[in-house]
């Protein structure tokens, strides 16, 4: 997925909408200059019992305890891979207008978007970077994109 994730260069203007599927934009932190959230459109969306799709949303860094905590669950213990629903449910901290991200939104997301979440994790968490790798799909040149985008004051948006 890291190929599908694009530098928004508006993002911090007010109003402005990324493309849809374009890479996480930094949530304001409020001022203390340490980015720990990030705004995200999943490439699906998640349906909810209404028929509602939801596909913005954020995800906040991973703590030492939200990867701890789970391995103690049953469930986990049962299955390794279910540590994945756990931890996206626990750095998930919106999407759309649902109440809560729960293990049960986790698990009714469509394939491409647990992959999308999964692959946004792993940039989000890994070394304290948010660069990664991308291919042009037309030149098929390799280069860095900082998934901060502009890197201005940044925010989602709408202004949420």
């Amino acid at each position: 997925m890291s190929a599908d994730v694009a530098a928004t260069p508006d993002a911090g203007t007010p109003g402005s909408v990324p493309p849809p599927g374009a890479g996480p934009v930094p949530v304001p932190s409020g001022g203390t200059g340490l980015q720990t959230e990030f705004w995200f459109e999943l490439p699906v969306g998640f349906e909810d019992d209404h028929g509602r799709v939801h596909r913005q949303g954020t995800m906040r860094l991973a703590r030492a305890r939200d990867e701890i905590t789970p391995l103690r669950d049953p469930r986990v213990r049962d299955n390794e891979a279910y540590l994945t629903v756990l931890l996206l449910a626990r750095t998930v901290t919106r999407l759309g207008d649902l109440p809560a991200v729960t293990t049960g939104v986790i698990e009714g997301l469509f394939t491409p978007d647990l992959a999308f979440l999964q692959d946004l994790y792993r940039q989000v968490n890994a070394d304290g970077t948010t660069t990664t790798a991308v291919t042009c799909p037309a030149c098929r040149e390799e280069f860095a994109v900082d998934l901060h985008g502009s890197g201005g004051s940044g925010g989602a948006p709408g202004g949420w």
